[in-house]
């Protein structure tokens, strides 16, 4: 018989590889996370857009600039919150290009694709704020399944800890702290933030069915539970980071990514009341291909059943007597 305490969990195991060589190709696992993360999203955000009266898959158009400038913004985020990382002695200041070695932020991400779906909702027409509440469960699932992408890289993980379900980790990894025990067990933070932002994506969904959730406070409920959790990973990840004022440079980013969500709930909710008329902005509304109807008589076309020959008969015989 299999004794209860076998069943209990007494570790998490990190994956042993963390990409595949497709002949001269590597492709890392981390970035097949984040792909897949952005599909769901698009997926998603579609869905939720399209139900709001917006064209089928406009959100492409809209993700073509935000999809670049978030990734640009993640990379430019992260070089300047770890300059020691590119910058200094031995050090090759060329390597901030080098974007597959790593090193991406979600909130630099959030500022770079701000900028790109304001710039996509400007050329589609689409109010930026119904693109931002259409987007937030989706962004909320993308992040979960990007997290997925720091358990096969090993990294990123929390203090020591003795608690059933520690992370292991590689002892000859560089991410592993020197002077530990090999067996140590560490914090799965990865795993933490997996479980509250499915919990998020739950939350927003919900919340989403309400009239209250539009002009931008679904977005402005995202930035506050996902920076509320960040607030609490981020304050036990052992990974390096600048510190200012006792706090890791990513703490502060969570706080202040809190403190806008409840600005743009708080100055949302004074100035727009009830229902959004439109995903659209004023004047730049789609119309569905069944919903147009021709104005113009001059282009007429009579699809009526031709005469009989019955028909035509009458017709000439009414023609004789008229003229009689």
């Amino acid at each position: 018989m299999i004794h209860a305490a076998n069943l209990l969990v007494t570790s998490i195991p990190s994956p042993s590889v963390s990409y595949v060589d497709l002949g001269p190709l590597r492709i890392h696992f981390y970035a097949l996370c984040i792909i897949a993360g952005i599909i769901v999203a698009t997926l998603l955000t579609n869905y939720r857009l399209t139900k709001r009266g917006a064209e089928p898959w406009v959100v492409i158009d809209i993700a073509l600039l935000a999809v670049p400038l978030a990734l640009i913004g993640a990379r430019a985020f992260h070089v300047l919150t770890h300059p020691g990382f590119y910058f200094g002695p031995d050090k090759n200041p060329w390597a901030v290009l080098f974007i597959w070695e790593g090193g991406i932020a979600i909130f630099g991400a959030l500022i770079g694709g701000a900028v790109g779906a304001y710039l996509g909702c400007k050329w589609t027409g689409i109010r930026f704020w119904s693109f931002a509440d259409a987007l937030a469960p989706g962004l909320l699932l993308a992040q979960a399944m990007g997290r997925f992408g720091n358990w096969f890289n090993q990294e990123l993980f929390g203090l020591p800890t003795d608690l059933p379900w520690g992370l292991e980790i590689d002892a000859d990894n560089p991410a592993f702290p020197a002077g530990l025990a090999p067996d140590t067990l560490f914090h799965p933070t990865f795993l933490y933030e997996v479980i509250w932002n499915g919990l998020g994506v739950l939350v927003l969904l919900w919340v989403g069915r309400t009239v209250w959730a539009q002009w931008g406070k679904l977005f402005g409920l995202y930035l506050i539970w996902y920076g509320a959790g960040r607030i609490v990973w981020e304050s036990i990840r052992i990974d390096p980071s600048e510190i200012i004022l006792g706090l890791r440079t990513n703490v502060w980013a969570a706080i202040f990514a809190v403190l806008v969500g409840v600005a743009i709930i708080v100055v949302q909710s004074r100035r727009h009341f009830g229902d959004e008329p439109t995903p659209y902005q004023p004047g730049r509304e789609w119309v569905a291909p069944s919903a147009l109807q021709s104005q113009s008589t001059e282009d007429f076309v009579d699809l009526s059943a031709p005469p009989t020959p019955e028909a035509h008969a009458d017709s000439a015989t009414s023609a004789v007597t008229s003229k009689q």
